[in-house]
């Protein structure tokens, strides 16, 4: 493992991290206040590592929802890593099928969407550069989990001072990255309307999942910009 690309990894993750780590202490303190004890939110932390899901998961064991609902709920919003993971695909197929676990593990939002960028850039995805990405992002998120859980009855309602607002800015920021994409405009105007619609009328949190298999599928459905042909200049033999 290369000690220099993890160290790339690490330095272009810290930027995610600081923006990160409010939304673990965020859910430390939910999940507090839904019934959890420290343990059980730091644990779900360590395993479930899916900001969102998190959330979805805490609000539902709260309600005393049946298990097997839980997990298909969560499976709803983390939908979407499956289009995630297939679009990396290409990048990590010379990873081992140990560091592909690993990689699957890892895979969030923002280390998607930097490692399609790195690709696309014609850098190559080694796993010392995405672990070094990961973790820097991971293992503050667990501690802000901590702190949240333990200090978080101290900020009271995270809405009354905006912190519910955070995620949906963030996620965004994401969408707004990926903006010069062919038909990136109608894509998200697609899934948006289809979502806020599924939300109105199916309920959360299948709104994410709808929204997003509509934009897949009218993505699928247009064609592909072709570059334009570059002008043939001819060569006089001397």
């Amino acid at each position: 493992m290369s000690k220099d690309e993890f160290l790339q990894g690490v330095r272009r993750g810290f930027p995610i991290m600081l923006a990160a780590s409010p939304f673990g202490a965020l859910f430390g303190a939910l999940a507090i206040d839904n019934g959890f004890s420290i343990f059980d939110a730091v644990f779900m932390s360590l395993t479930v590592y899916a900001g969102a899901s998190q959330m979805v998961g805490i609000e539902l064991f709260n309600h005393r929802v049946q298990p097997w609902l839980i997990v298909l709920s969560i499976l709803a919003v983390n939908f979407r890593h499956i289009l995630y993971s297939a679009s990396i695909a290409r990048y990590i197929g010379h990873f081992t099928p140990l560091q592909k676990f690993v990689t699957f593990f890892l895979l969030t939002d923002p280390q998607y969407a930097e490692t399609e960028k790195r690709g696309e850039s014609g850098l190559a995805v080694s796993f010392a550069w995405y672990l070094g990405f990961g973790t820097i992002i991971y293992v503050p998120w667990q501690i802000m989990t901590l702190i949240g859980a333990i200090f978080g009855q101290m900020i009271g309602d995270p809405k009354a001072i905006g912190l519910d607002v955070l995620l949906p800015i963030y996620f965004m920021g994401l969408v707004l990255g990926f903006r010069k994409r062919d038909h990136w405009l109608p894509v998200v105007a697609v899934s948006a309307a289809a979502s806020v619609g599924a939300m109105h009328f199916v309920g959360s949190p299948w709104h994410v999942s709808i929204g997003a298999i509509a934009g897949v599928i009218l993505a699928a459905c247009l064609p592909l910009k072709t570059p334009a042909e570059e002008p043939v200049t001819l060569e006089h033999e001397v």
